[in-house]
């Protein structure tokens, strides 16, 4: 079994179950992690109740490289745990939790999130702004989700450049920025876990506001990109057509380690549901990538 999915020693593999997170929504356990057991709709109805009673959050849109690096390293696990809400964006946590026996209503992808959580935003009289992607490209963004949604309230966006992370002074000017101009809604697309490390440090700015990691959706909503057609979305496939479109950046992550991880998560989850055990996994050790488990 690869060493990504092996139990913790002395325990028994636990299936999945549902759950109340603190906040009173229901959750499915994978593995040890707590996925909202939310649909899209429901995600951007508990946001946006949340941003009107004054309460700030954060949200993780969890697909199934995230999920591998969720598992196999300890960093990445302390820094999800503080996340108010992770919904699964991956077709394969879906199918994952369909196999233990505890079904998510739906995939929730972040690149669709982005927007209709914005759409909603401009309907409610939110603000939002865009932090990250390459240059030009939120300001792209932004000028499309504005044509999409002329009430829409932008709060400004900001591209910070590569390496930032390693100057005080840059994230200094973040943090400033941000204060200044106090959105309810920041999008942060600087991918995993790069934009959820600098989240943890702006949730202090902004108690009051939502923020959610989005990846390449600037780019998508922009047209840098193309987003899948619909059935390959359905499918499961629309890592083929990122793959076509990007193929020397993701062939690695796509197809050395994403073909693997996901053949070993299904098989697990099969595995974990015939066992039948009552009680959830826990926090998983630290563990060994699948290409380290290889040698």
């Amino acid at each position: 079994m690869c060493a990504d999915f092996a139990p913790p020693v002395g325990d028994s593999p636990a299936e999945t179950r549902d759950s109340a997170g603190h906040n009173g929504l229901k959750r499915v356990e994978l593995m040890g992690l707590p996925l909202a057991a939310l649909s899209e709709r429901e995600t951007i109805e508990h946001v946006i109740s949340e941003v009107a009673d004054g309460r700030g959050g954060w949200i993780c849109t969890m697909h199934l490289d995230m999920f591998r690096q969720w598992r196999r390293s300890a960093e990445v696990r302390a820094l999800v745990s503080s996340i108010d809400l992770v919904v699964a964006d991956g077709m394969p946590l879906v199918w994952a939790c369909a196999l233990r026996g505890t079904p998510l209503p739906e995939r929730v992808p972040g690149s669709t999130l982005t927007v209709s959580l914005a759409q909603a935003a401009a309907a409610a009289g939110n603000s939002v702004f865009l932090l990250g992607g390459k240059p030009g490209t939120a300001e792209g963004a932004a000028r499309e989700l504005k044509r999409l949604y002329p009430r829409l309230r932008l709060a400004g966006t900001l591209c910070p450049p590569l390496g930032f992370e390693n100057e005080p002074d840059y994230l200094e000017l973040i943090k400033a920025t941000l204060r200044d101009a106090a959105p309810d809604i920041v999008f942060v697309a600087l991918g995993f876990p790069k934009q959820d490390r600098l989240i943890l440090e702006l949730r202090p700015i902004l108690p009051n506001a939502w923020m959610m990691g989005c990846g390449i959706s600037f780019s998508l909503i922009a047209g840098e990109l193309r987003r899948a057609p619909p059935l390959f979305q359905r499918l499961g496939l629309e890592w083929v057509f990122r793959l076509a479109q990007e193929p020397r950046r993701l062939f690695r992550r796509y197809v050395v380690h994403g073909i693997p991880f996901w053949v070993a998560l299904m098989w697990r989850s099969i595995l974990d549901r015939s066992a039948s055990v009552t009680e959830q996994e826990g926090v998983p050790p630290p563990l060994e990538d699948w290409d380290s488990a290889r040698g």
